[in-house]
This record gives structure tokens, C-alpha cells and sequence, in this order.
């Protein structure tokens, strides 16, 4: 008999989950990503608002999926061949290069000051970009396929990649050396490419591509299934050599990208059902446990405690907007200015990366909150400020 597991946290952020976009299609003209009403209605709901769900095991598991289907779609974005067109990887290398040494600088100020005590960790926060973030708003301003649009991909491609990786690095390995992690770093890496390898070469075998275009569009949803064992076997891969599930997650997705360079998998919406499932089911219950978990009481008891905010989101735009300036002879200053501002836009990785800190005593609860409401706010004014920006051109 199955152990008796109460479900009234699950429906309570299964319910806001579903009003947070909903509220925002009453409002069409309100151009605000769902993720921030959904952390928080999780700041609500939460115990430091009306209190009236707390985070049991239940809802831990479906965040813990939801963060790792967050960031296998967000791998999913990332596309080799547009980095390698145009010398966009060289540009997008140098200027995430430009952004570790501005975040390292920065880090180290702000440490100096008292308002953060690991600086390295907070080096990495601040160097990632939302790419789920920025994409919409580009397609938005028709910009996509511009050479301002494929610059801006390609930055926030290599900085989401760049930060996942850096945060394995030096804050996985259950407390072995930089050295050792880097070493399993490898082996995972190792381990990926055969895997990928031996999937794409079974993607040519005649008769499993007979049996998937049989299955994929009846009840057993074939092609979705697959997407979440890879999803799930890289996780569990990296979690057993002691590294963060989110690298696991995120190259998973990157894996399945460059074994389906069609972007069909032979199938025209393989693609929008994974992200039916990720941003329908799953990644809503991350983001609402998030602000839940988010503890807002000791930021709002005193001024000190709001203070850092600005700094982190000046921080924000310091570390991601200034390398930018690379671009200018390609895109002019209104592109640099709007290419600043869009990559400056981070929430997911924050909010994250802001949970692991706090699990590993580095971040203490006032400046984790602090620094996912710096987040918020970057979502909430750069991507707007960028489109009228890019719709006066």
C-alpha cells in the first residue's frame, strides 16, 4: 500500500501556477513574463505572506524537476551552427570572457563592502543570461534574425553555458578540490559525447525511425518519453558524479539539439510538446517553491536590508551590459545600448543559483532574497526599456 502523501501543496501551487498567466492574458498590454508573478505568488503564499502552503516533499521533487526541465530547454536553445556563422562564437567568447573579468571585479567590491561573503559564487550568478528571456523579446521586435539579434542569442548561448559549467565546476563535487571536479567535469563530458554519438547513430537506423513516427502522435507519445530519460539519465549521470543536476539537465538538452539538428526530430512540434510538458507542468512549480522559499520578512525589516538591491542590479548591468560594447562596429550605439540591456536580463539563474548558495551556507537568506529581486527586476524593466529601443529604429 502506497504511503499516504497529502497533495494540498501540490494544488495550491498547481492552482497559481495556473492564475499567474492567466491574470496576464486579462492584461495583454502588460508585457510581464508569467515567472515573475509565479515567484511572487509563491512570496504569497508562502510563509512569509499569508502562509498557507509551506514546501514539503512533494512539492521539492516536482521544483527539483522543474528546475532541471528549466534549464534542459534552455540547452535546447542553444544552436552551434548559428554561434559558428558570422564569427558570432568569437564575439560571444570574448565578450563572456570581458564579463568574468568585470564579474570577478565587481564581486570583489562588493565583498569588500560587507554585502556578499562568496564573492566567487556571486561572480558566476551575475555572468548568465535568460536566453528563454531574451528570445521572445527579439521575436517580439522582429529582431531575431538580425545580425543585432543572432549577436544577442549567440552572447546569452555561450554566457548560459559558461555560467552552468563554471558553477559545476567550483561549487560541485561534494566538497572535493577544483582539480577533481574538473576531472569528473571531463568524465561527464566524455560520457556525453559517446552517448550522443551512439543516439545519433541509432536516429538512422530505418526501422526505430519507423517505430517512432508510428508512436509519436498516440497515447504513448514516444519521442516525448525519450526526451525525458535523456533528461533524466543525464540529471541522475551528473548527480552521481557529484556534480549539479542542472549541468546534467542543460547539456542533455544541448545533446538532443545536435542530434536533432532538423529541430523535428522528424516531427514539426517534438519541440512544443517538450515545452508543453516543461513550462505547463513542471517549471511552474520551481518557480513559485522558489518564492516561497524566498525569505522576504528579513528583507523588508529594515532599509539596510533593501539597500543591496540596486547595487545588485547595477551589478546586473555592470557585469552583462558593459562587455557589449564589443558590438558597436557591427550594430552602432542604440545596438549596443539595447544588446546591454537584454543581456543584462537574468532570473532563472539567479534564482538557482541563489538556492544553491544558501543550501551550502554561502549565501545568507537576506542577500539570496535580495539578489532574486534584483533579478525580478531586471526582467521586469531591461527587456522593456530594450524593445522601445528596438521598435524606434
Amino acid at each position: 500500500m502506497m504511503p499516504e502523501i497529502s497533495l494540498t501543496g501540490v494544488l495550491i501551487v498547481a492552482a497559481v501556477a495556473f492564475a499567474a498567466p492567466l491574470l496576464l492574458g486579462f492584461v495583454p498590454a502588460l508585457r510581464l513574463p508569467s515567472v515573475v508573478l509565479e515567484i511572487v505568488a509563491g512570496i504569497v503564499i508562502g510563509p512569509d505572506g499569508l502562509g498557507i502552503a509551506e514546501v514539503d516533499e512533494p512539492l521539492q521533487v516536482l521544483a527539483l524537476i522543474g528546475l532541471a526541465f528549466l534549464l534542459f530547454l534552455a540547452g535546447l536553445e542553444i544552436d552551434l551552427d548559428r554561434l559558428l556563422h558570422g564569427g558570432a562564437l568569437l564575439s560571444s567568447a570574448t565578450g563572456f570572457a570581458l564579463t568574468l573579468v568585470i564579474a570577478v571585479a565587481v564581486s570583489l567590491g562588493l565583498a569588500a563592502v560587507g554585502l556578499i561573503h562568496a564573492p566567487l559564487l556571486v561572480a558566476i550568478m551575475l555572468s548568465a543570461t535568460s536566453l528563454g528571456i531574451v528570445v521572445p523579446v527579439l521575436a517580439d521586435a522582429g529582431q531575431s534574425s538580425s545580425p543585432l539579434g543572432q549577436l544577442i542569442i549567440a552572447a546569452s548561448s555561450v554566457a548560459d553555458f559558461g555560467a552552468v559549467i563554471l558553477l559545476s565546476l567550483f561549487f560541485s563535487g561534494e566538497g572535493s578540490s577544483v582539480g577533481s571536479t574538473l576531472l569528473l567535469i571531463c568524465a561527464f563530458v566524455v560520457l556525453v559525447v559517446v552517448i550522443g554519438f551512439a543516439l545519433r547513430e541509432v536516429e538512422h537506423s530505418r526501422r526505430l525511425s519507423s517505430a517512432l513516427q508510428r508512436l509519436q502522435d498516440t497515447s504513448a507519445q514516444i519521442r516525448v518519453r525519450g526526451a525525458l530519460v535523456f533528461l533524466v539519465g543525464f540529471a541522475a549521470l551528473a548527480q552521481a558524479l557529484g556534480l549539479e543536476v542542472i549541468l546534467g539537465a542543460f547539456i542533455a538538452g544541448a545533446v538532443l539539439r545536435l542530434i536533432d539538428p532538423d529541430v523535428m526530430m522528424t516531427h514539426p512540434f517534438f519541440h512544443q510538446k517538450l515545452e508543453a510538458v516543461g513550462f505547463g507542468v513542471f517549471i511552474p512549480f520551481f518557480f513559485v517553491t522558489s518564492g516561497m522559499l524566498l525569505d522576504v520578512r528579513s528583507l523588508f525589516s529594515s532599509g539596510a536590508a533593501l539597500a543591496p538591491v540596486p547595487v545588485f542590479l547595477l551589478a546586473l548591468m555592470l557585469v552583462r551590459g558593459l562587455p557589449a560594447i564589443l558590438y558597436r562596429a557591427r550594430v552602432g550605439n542604440r545596438g549596443v545600448i539595447a544588446a546591454g540591456l537584454l543581456q543584462a536580463t537574468s532570473l532563472p539563474f539567479i534564482v538557482a543559483t541563489t538556492m544553491i548558495g544558501m543550501q551550502l551556507g554561502l549565501l545568507n537568506a537576506a542577500t539570496g532574497t535580495a539578489l532574486v529581486v534584483a533579478g525580478l527586476l531586471s526582467v521586469l524593466i531591461f527587456p522593456i526599456c530594450a524593445l522601445m529601443i528596438l521598435r524606434s529604429d
